[in-house]
């Protein structure tokens, strides 16, 4: 099978997504199939090898933007806008690059959902003439369904069968301002009857989305996320059960942001060290973090300084993959209280592959995850005093962390291992 997959990369950001694909496109060579990703907008940013280096950028960030913007642009030469596409701008832009506020954007995600009616219908143009010269794709996969202005003529032009990720676009989409919003809104759910099938992450989110898309059932599946459980440690690790040996740590590794409630974790820890309950527990803190970060980390250390505790948190931000896992291995419990609608959460997946229990709200997909491999606990409500008391609840009990770190590990081999799910997209591309 002939498939491409059209990623957005997100500069010197790590994106979930990027993983995310750049694992499934790896996993679908190794079954023998015919695959080329094609990263939009800036580089990709990747804890393990590019999957696939054949491709040039498309919709580049700064011709999106000045398409966007000024107008005379679109009828721009073609050497200034391949100049404007280079790996190497575009790498020493992405070094710039900044998450994307919602509320800034409301104009160009319009105009992008809109493809060949949309200011980067020139863009567009070049995606589809660089992929009908190359062998015809029987399949086009939409890393997220931002990228649906694309798909009317990946279908027509191509011949292919469209299928596209769900997976955040609700809670990108509702943080912008009137008109945008509802705007945006109507144009996915017509952009969306282009797609042939759509795939959620969940089955908290797919029940999200099939009212927000107004989609029918049977174009909806429900294939959750795969981790490279490579170089991942074969057996779940109890030296963390801390028979006196070494103090505990609670961990953290997502997005270093409000939003992942690294502050919540934060107070909870503070809750633990003040109640004399765990008077030696440490604090790891990993993962992405860009300079615009930098003002709520400094209020986060500012905390953990007021209360004398500075210097029993390690902060380890952007880590390379075997970093990341050396990390998950040195903790004993591991949280991500987030405070919005995440559609999964792979770290949980990668906690439990390196044997570690998860504490989480009970909130999201979050019940569903733990539910179906048994590697955590859930908070008895979305609070920090209820996260606390999880969290205490792991720690105490050697025989409960060993049982949660063996279902977990096991687990997600059986059920997350990326081989088992590009098998279960294979099957829905058939």
């Amino acid at each position: 099978m002939r498939i491409v997959q059209i990623t957005p990369g997100a500069g010197r950001m790590y994106c979930g997504n990027c993983l995310r694909d750049n694992a499934l496109v790896s996993a679908w060579k190794r079954l023998g199939h015919d695959v080329l990703m094609v990263p939009v907008y800036l580089p990709l940013t990747l804890d393990a090898p590019e999957a696939s280096k054949d491709s040039p950028i498309f919709f580049s960030g700064l011709n999106v933007y000045l398409d966007q913007k000024l107008p005379w642009f679109r009828k721009a030469s073609g050497k200034l806008r391949h100049w404007l596409s280079s790996s190497a701008l575009l790498g020493l832009a992405g070094r710039f690059a900044v998450r994307t506020r919602p509320e800034k954007v409301g104009d160009l995600t319009l105009s992008m959902l809109r493809g060949e009616e949309g200011n980067q219908a020139r863009d567009l143009e070049e995606l589809i003439g660089w992929l009908r010269a190359g062998e015809r794709p029987d399949v086009v996969c939409l890393s997220n369904a931002l990228l649906l202005g694309m798909a009317r003529r990946l279908r027509r032009d191509l011949g292919a069968k469209v299928v596209c990720s769900l997976g955040g676009e609700d809670t990108f989409i509702d943080a912008m301002p009137e008109p945008w919003r509802g705007r945006i809104w109507e144009t996915l759910i017509e952009r969306g009857r282009e797609v042939d099938v759509f795939v959620a992450p969940s089955r908290f989110y797919a029940a999200e989305m099939l009212g927000r898309m107004q989609m029918p059932e049977d174009s909806l599946r429900v294939i959750a996320p795969g981790i490279d459980v490579s170089g991942y440690p074969a057996q779940p690790s109890t030296a963390r059960s801390h028979a006196g040996v070494q103090p505990p740590v609670l961990g953290f590794f997502a997005r270093m942001s409000p939003e992942k409630g690294l502050d919540k974790l934060v107070e909870a820890y503070i809750a633990l060290r003040q109640s004399g309950l765990q008077p030696e527990l440490k604090l790891v803190i990993g993962g992405s973090y860009v300079p615009s970060d930098a003002p709520f980390v400094r209020r986060v250390q500012k905390q953990l300084g007021a209360f004398d505790l500075l210097d029993d948190v390690e902060f380890r931000p952007n880590a390379d993959r075997m970093t990341k896992i050396g990390l998950l291995q040195s903790m004993t419990v591991f949280s991500v209280p987030v405070r919005y609608r995440e559609a999964f959460g792979m770290y949980l997946l990668e906690a439990m592959a390196a044997g570690v229990p998860v504490v989480q709200p009970p909130t999201n997909a979050f019940p569903e995850i733990i539910g179906d491999t048994g590697g955590g606990v859930i908070c008895e409500s979305d609070d920090t005093p209820s996260l606390a008391k999880a969290i205490q609840q792991v720690l105490a009990d050697a025989d409960l962390r060993k049982k949660l770190a063996a279902n977990g590990h096991r687990a997600v081999r059986e059920k997350y291992d990326v081989n088992v799910i590009a098998q279960r997209y294979l099957e829905a591309f058939r």
